[in-house]
């Protein structure tokens, strides 16, 4: 008998058939599994589920006064849905051309490689011409475009920057965290076979290693002897490894082979830091007004990083904030006049415990997944712009050392993702979202983005359709086979886009002829092309799950730069200089006063620190949740037991609560001059006064949607945050700079 499986971005789960139906439980393979995932199959029957397709009516009736997500929808049946799609797409490209059609469509929506509904929209539209696309991720944006200057373009991956665990285990002395919330391990783009990582850091501390875990919350230190909390108010993390720097320069403690021969541009960062350069010199002194720290904590912060060989770890959230460039900058040159470059298990790391592959030491499935064509339209734009592009037709944008036009967006075509989740400043979406002449969107769900559409494609979920489900940067292949039959008239991405092609008359182009089980094979057969110890494709469907190396903790360690570091000449970085850039010549031909050529303490906008703080003193973070994945599963299981007074629960320190008379359970709004929502209150003991943390993913539900500046009732984060980027280098999401206040509601 078959094996049966289910793997999601969040774990791999055997299916139990009960005599209930379907149910899930814990792989026996995964030491962590998470427990939310367990609920995932109650969405089956849910009444959020789109049963059929619908379309908006005053879409329909060219009812120029109805208002996206303040109208109704019409039931219709596929034929005339899909053909309304296809005329869409024809229509725009004709009288607008092909760049007037955006089709980013950021999201997660499935693990699945061949269900993959960003690849097969994209497949579907570059074959009609081509649409306008987006670059990089709200997780990872402004790193991905700032590291190839400092590292080479090698180094921009979210998994490119990290010593692997094993050698953590085994050689770290000291691993200053600067963020860590180990539950964001749960989850990794494209599944999670084994979670290791909680187990990798004990085996580190165990062997003696101390962690320093640099954060606002005491509560994300793991509970253990050898780990320690550096409380820090939010954003100032650039100041305080600026003054380790300091200490270095001024006590001559510095590495200055390592600099010279692995380094560009140390004497001008040098000079800044010492003060030569701006009168202001980094000292601890100076690093304790800024970050909240006292200055003998900082001293004694900066004598544990003496440590033989130390690791700064930063976490995804460091740059998702405004000058998000400068921490990841800086802890690259503190590890670098340290001598920690190619040091194993030392130097600087992005993202361990951000997801779960980030430095695991295992051969990566890496495949190209389904072939999306090539796209005939040049235009792009960064990710967190799409109000940006929506809002200012014919506009530009400054990028990266580019000059990036703006089309004039008249189509919207989604599929996989959910903008009114990831996206900042929710209201000024919401209004930008209201200029496109047609929005078309694939949910099996009435998100926020479904009831913003004017045509809405109900689509399956995973476990309503067959799949291989693998990461890039996982070992665990899971053949997904579908645990229920589509609901109602729900069709999955491929289905849909086939119908929509055959009205375009790409048909067979789109298709190549092939069925989903062909399409299953022959991607399978591209990882055993490159992995030739796989099963063949009928034994694997059979067993249901394979994972590399099985039988092995670290069957590939790996030490961050240890070529370059050995052979700087012979293994240079794809940098002008071939080394590591402290200062950069070209980010300073940029011009940009937002990133400075070098690693700078720049103080945002909105900050605990700044004027601003008078009026809105609490600075609001929005982290990951514990009990989803971003909007996903929220309906649902983990995610609805753990809300407060029906809404999204909020964590105030106790100071902060008591000052606004908020207890435990009250209802609460949080507001500032973008918008204000309704949340729970939790109120916490280990939580720096003037921070409230409130997790994305509460879906966004406005209470009235013809009004510009509505409350919003769930508790969704991104109504509060700023739609500013990190800088115009990278134009990253700057959610966590945030000012908001609060206020009990009766």
């Amino acid at each position: 008998m078959s094996e049966h499986f289910f793997a999601t971005h969040f774990g791999t789960y055997r299916v139990d058939q009960t005599s209930a139906g379907p149910s899930l439980s814990a792989w026996e393979g995964d030491p962590q599994p998470t427990p939310f995932g367990l609920h995932y199959l109650e969405l089956a029957q849910h009444r959020c589920r789109v049963a059929q397709p619908m379309v908006r009516r005053g879409w329909l009736e060219n009812n120029s006064q109805s208002i996206r997500g303040a109208d109704t929808f019409i039931p219709m049946d596929w034929d005339r849905a899909t053909r309304l799609v296809a005329h869409e797409i024809e229509r725009i490209a004709r009288v607008h051309g092909n760049r007037s059609i955006f089709a980013g469509s950021y999201g997660w929506a499935s693990a699945g490689r061949f269900h993959h509904a960003q690849s097969q929209i994209k497949r579907l539209l570059n074959l009609a011409g081509g649409f306008t696309a987006s670059r990089h991720s709200y997780s990872y944006g402004t790193a991905g475009a700032f590291l190839p200057h400092v590292l080479g373009q090698d180094y921009a991956g979210t998994n490119a920057c990290a010593p692997s665990w094993d050698q953590i285990a085994h050689h770290t002395d000291c691993l200053v965290a600067f963020g860590l919330r180990l539950t964001n391990a749960q989850c990794d783009p494209g599944g999670v076979g084994r979670h290791t990582v909680e187990q990798w850091l004990t085996r580190a501390l165990d062997r003696g290693m101390r962690l320093i875990v640099v954060s606002p919350d005491r509560a994300d230190m793991p509970d253990h002897p050898n780990a320690e909390h550096l409380a820090i108010r939010p954003n100032t993390d650039t100041a305080l490894m600026l003054a380790c720097a300091y200490a270095r320069i001024q006590n001559d403690t510095i590495d200055r082979k390592q600099i010279q021969r692995l380094t560009t541009g140390f004497d001008r960062l040098a000079a800044y830091v010492m003060g030569d350069s701006d009168g202001v010199p980094k000292t601890p002194a100076w690093a304790a007004d800024v970050t909240g720290v006292n200055r003998s904590q900082i001293e004694r912060f900066i004598e544990a990083l003496r440590a033989p060989t130390s690791l700064l770890n930063l976490g995804w959230s460091l740059q998702r904030a405004t000058a998000g460039e400068q921490p990841y900058w800086m802890a690259i040159a503190l590890a670098a006049i340290s001598g920690q470059i190619g040091r194993p298990g030392g130097g600087f790391a992005f993202g361990l415990g951000s997801v779960n592959s980030v430095g695991q030491p295992v051969r990566h499935l890496k495949t190209p997944g389904l072939d999306q064509g090539q796209n005939p339209v040049a235009d792009f734009i960064p990710v967190a712009a799409i109000a940006d592009l929506l809002a200012n037709p014919g506009g530009t944008l400054e990028y990266n050392g580019r000059t990036l036009p703006l089309p004039d967006t008249r189509m919207v075509y989604w599929a996989g993702g959910n903008p009114f989740h990831h996206h900042q400043d929710l209201n000024r979406l919401r209004q930008a979202w209201q200029r496109p002449e047609t929005i078309v969107v694939h949910e099996p769900v009435w998100t926020a983005t479904a009831q913003h559409a004017d045509i809405v494609l109900p689509s399956t979920l995973p476990f309503e359709r067959n799949d291989i489900a693998v990461s890039s940067n996982d070992r665990t292949l899971v053949f997904n086979r579908a645990t229920h039959a589509p609901y109602a008239e729900a069709r999955d991405d491929h289905q849909i886009c086939a119908m929509i092609a055959a009205h375009l008359r790409l048909a067979d182009e789109f298709t190549e002829k092939r069925e989903t089980d062909d399409w299953l094979a022959h991607l399978y057969a591209g990882y055993r092309e490159r992995f030739p110890e796989l099963p063949d494709y009928p034994t694997f469907r059979e067993r249901g799950i394979h994972t590399l190396d099985a039988e092995q903790d670290a069957p590939r360690s790996t030490t961050l730069l240890a070529d370059f570091a050995a052979a700087p000449e012979a293994c240079p970085l794809a940098t002008p200089s071939g080394r590591i850039e402290l200062f950069s010549e070209t980010i300073a031909s940029f011009g940009y006063p937002d990133c400075p050529p070098h690693p700078s303490w720049i103080a945002p906008e909105e900050w605990l620190g700044g004027e601003r703080a008078q009026t809105y003193p609490l600075h609001l973070l929005s982290p990951q949740p514990t009990n989803r994945l971003h909007s996903q599963l929220d309906a649902i299981g983990a995610s609805q037991y753990d809300k407060v007074a029906g809404r999204e629960a909020a964590v105030f320190s106790r100071e902060d609560a008591e000052a606004r008379g908020i207890e435990a359970g009250d209802t609460v709004k949080l507001f500032n001059e973008r918008g204000a929502c309704l949340v729970g209150a939790r109120v916490s003991s280990t939580l720096l006064r003037g921070v409230v943390l409130l997790p994305t993913g509460a879906w966004y539900t406005p209470e009235d949607p013809t009004d510009p500046m509505t409350l919003e009732l769930a508790g969704n984060p991104n109504t509060l945050t700023q739609d500013r980027r990190s800088s115009r280098l990278s134009q990253g999401s700057a959610a966590h700079s945030c000012l908001v206040e609060a206020v009990r509601r009766e």
